[in-house]
């Protein structure tokens, strides 16, 4: 949502999302950044978002703006800081530095945007980082990543695949949220679906949306099937048979499950949990 934009805020009081990110960077004209972060720590002031994660995204630490977005945020209450134009694990240690100078509680986490070249270059030291800062995730940034590559963003996204398969094992490998970017194409159902399954058979945690329509679709994309949901009660309940009890390798419905499939059903019980309890909210 545009910072500078308090109806759009306001709008997502309302939308079945997880978390919405406020922008202080590229939504917002030069000439408006200082009213955004007066709207922004309003907003978040007034509250009523529930159980959303809230994120800034300030502007890059290199800009005129970005200093002083990280100060004014400082006691905005957010969830989390989200730093574009991120190049290496240094970037993070100075980002991180900053937050602590500025005052951030230790529950704001830091999100970087994974958007140039040289970030994709550096994606396992830059997650590495994470074991002494904030960082908490990545989130691609496919537009600026194909500006500056000259990677066109053709349907199918092929060219990008290289890059969103490491963007996700980087992630994986410290304990990262990794989302993918957005799809531009606002009014293009099939595109937005498309990249949607690519993302979530990628391993991606969610995506990253810039319209209230394409909220609903990803939402249904990401969410378990009830197959999905079926399978895996049906390895949770296998292995909580005592007559399994101590075995590490059991049949369920006619496939070989073992200890690593019971870890993934549970972790599809509690996504299916988490969105259930979302919708009660």
């Amino acid at each position: 949502m545009p910072g500078s934009n308090a109806r759009a805020i306001a709008k997502a009081r309302t939308l079945p999302c997880d978390a919405v990110v406020m922008d202080l960077e590229d939504a917002v004209a030069p000439e408006a950044k200082a009213d955004a972060r007066g709207t922004i720590k309003a907003e978040l002031a007034e509250g009523g978002f529930g159980a959303r994660y809230m994120v800034v995204r300030i502007n890059a630490l290199s800009s005129e703006w970005g200093a002083d977005d990280l100060r004014a945020m400082a006691d905005a209450g957010m969830d989390a800081i989200l730093a574009p134009k991120v190049d290496t694990a240094d970037d993070v240690e100075t980002l991180a530095k900053a937050m602590r100078d500025a005052g951030y509680s230790d529950q704001v986490a830091l999100w970087v945007m994974i958007e140039t070249p040289m970030a994709i270059l550096n994606l396992a030291s830059i997650a590495a980082s994470a074991a002494t800062t904030p960082l908490a995730g990545f989130v691609l940034g496919l537009n600026d990543l194909a500006k500056d590559s000259g990677i066109a963003q053709l349907p199918g996204r092929a060219a990008f695949q290289p890059v969103l398969t490491m963007s996700v094992l980087a992630a994986r490998a410290h304990g990262l949220v990794v989302l993918d970017g957005v799809c531009n194409a606002i009014a293009d159902e099939a595109r937005l679906a498309a990249e949607c399954e690519q993302a979530r058979d990628g391993g991606f945690d969610g995506k990253t949306l810039i319209h209230p329509s394409q909220v609903e679709p990803t939402n249904r994309i990401f969410a378990p099937t009830e197959d999905e949901v079926a399978e895996a009660q049906a390895i949770v309940d296998a292995f909580a048979d005592p007559a399994n009890a101590g075995r590490g390798a059991i049949r369920v419905n006619g496939k070989m499950a073992e200890i690593l499939h019971l870890t993934q059903a549970r972790q599809c019980l509690a996504r299916v949990e988490a969105i259930a309890a979302q919708g009660a909210s």
